[in-house]
């Protein structure tokens, strides 16, 4: 029986297990998925090395960053992206080599591109990690100029909170949450934009799928924006995953 997993920490939300789980069994196939919640991205060695029936793994918060100093080759997006959610692991030569991609540049992008408009042509990106990264990346892909929203302002690029005025609001209409404000259990906060300013023209893409509709997408339909889940985003990154791992 092959075997897949999840390494993060926390993982009780997460979405992967049941999902590959429940595929494994309604397509007979002969494997299983297990979350590991690890303490340290250090921990990931162990579980490869003692799991010689471990073929694949997918990375989430906080060590889609942390991981890669760990692997032996990136796929060209996680090299330009920086983070990577998805390794293969190769056993055919005896010691595991470790290869690192990212899917979440190509879910975003297949979900997103069937709600883009003309006027979809500058986007703010909440958040500053390894999602937001490839959330960037494929904002560009798309044509689209994005920017950084953090709340502490790194570089001259990016902006904080503080500096989202009447201006930005208008002009960037794709707004894409990658932080974890709003998740369950506290579905009631809501990132710290200027909601007021929303308006028609808005898509509001929202990573989180738990619940289905947070307080930011709430707030955008009170205002007569497009408001989207990521649900759809991880559906297509596991199909990816599956392919990569089945390459």
């Amino acid at each position: 029986m092959k075997q897949y997993g999840l390494i993060g920490n926390p993982l009780k939300h997460s979405f992967s297990r049941k999902y590959f789980n429940d595929k494994f069994d309604a397509e007979k196939i002969d494997a299983e998925y297990i979350n590991f919640e690890i303490p340290t991205v250090k921990d990931a060695e162990s579980i490869i090395k003692n799991r010689p029936l471990l073929a694949g793994l997918n990375v989430t918060i906080p060590y889609k960053e942390k991981i890669i100093p760990y692997l032996d080759k990136l796929s060209e997006n996680a090299k330009l992206i920086g983070a990577v959610n998805v390794i293969k692991i190769d056993r055919t030569k005896g010691k595991p080599r470790l290869t690192g991609h990212n899917t979440d540049i190509i879910g975003f992008k297949q979900s997103i591109e069937q709600y883009l408009k003309p006027n979809h042509r500058r986007a703010l990106v909440l958040g500053s990690g390894g999602a937001a990264k490839a959330i960037y990346w494929g904002l560009k892909q798309l044509n689209i100029t994005p920017v950084y929203v953090s709340r502490e302002k790194r570089d001259r690029a990016m902006l904080t909170y503080n500096d989202l005025n009447a201006e930005i609001m208008e002009t960037h209409t794709v707004i894409v949450n990658c932080t974890p404000v709003g998740m369950y259990p506290d579905t009631d906060e809501c990132p710290q934009i200027p909601c007021h300013y929303l308006y028609s023209e808005h898509l509001i893409y929202d990573l989180l799928y738990n619940p289905d509709e947070t307080m930011l997408m709430k707030r955008g339909k009170e205002h007569g924006a497009t408001v989207v889940n990521g649900l759809e985003m991880l559906l297509l990154q596991a199909f990816a995953s599956w392919s990569i791992w089945n390459s």
